[in-house]
């Protein structure tokens, strides 16, 4: 059995029905999106358990080696090339365990939202179009699908209706914008359904970004 990573936990109300597991980007951990909570309006919405976790920290081979928080290691700047297949695979089951926790707590997976920023984007879409039940949706902020070749053959049709909201920065120097596009047109041509947000910004969010992906929550959680 997977053990849960530690993480941070807020709730916005008593006895929470509704779950958002939150994953960062490289280097940081699960305090980096907590602040974002107190940004979002999420008045009459039921009770949410937001779950931040903090990756496990390994070697990562495009920073010398440098020993960080990191869902998988980076070997190349070039995202697509020799991607740690493995270590997105362990991290998966990382996740999934997180979510099978949320379910013993009472939360269906109906209810529960994955989401992420760059790596953990790229969980969020390594996991959720896998998961053998239907998710309440799957929030990618700058990031990109991981092992792309493999998607069609290993998702599971528990989640081709999920809500996916995609957002980039087109002037990202870490994940470029043209990973972004091909992600959003692989997910197009596979049959999901998208909300794509692109802005004027680099390898972060911005108040519109924000705002869109509220009004997305508020949709897919009401």
């Amino acid at each position: 059995m997977t053990q849960v990573l530690d993480n941070i936990e807020i709730s916005t109300g008593d006895q929470p029905t509704v779950a958002v597991i939150w994953m960062h980007g490289l280097g940081a951990d699960g305090n980096d999106f907590v602040p974002l909570v107190d940004e979002l309006d999420l008045q009459g919405l039921p009770a949410i358990r937001f779950i931040f976790p903090h990756a496990r920290t390994m070697p990562v081979t495009i920073n010398g080696g440098y020993v960080m928080r990191s869902w998988y290691d980076i070997v190349h700047t070039d995202l697509g090339r020799q991607e740690d297949e493995a270590g997105l695979r362990a991290s998966q089951l990382e996740v999934e365990a997180l979510i099978a926790r949320e379910k013993a707590r009472g939360i269906p997976a109906q209810r529960i939202v994955l989401a992420g920023f760059s790596q953990g984007c790229a969980m969020t879409l390594q996991t959720g179009l896998r998961h053998p039940e239907q998710l309440a949706g799957l929030l990618c902020l700058s990031g990109y699908m991981p092992l792309a070749d493999k998607i069609g053959a290993e998702r599971h049709a528990a989640n081709q209706a999920t809500p996916i909201f995609l957002a980039h920065g087109r002037m990202d120097p870490v994940v470029p914008f043209a990973r972004a596009l091909a992600t959003r047109e692989l997910l197009d041509s596979l049959g999901y359904q998208l909300e794509w947000h692109e802005y004027p910004m680099q390898h972060s969010l911005c108040l519109d970004e924000v705002q869109h992906l509220n009004a997305w929550l508020r949709k897919v959680l009401a």
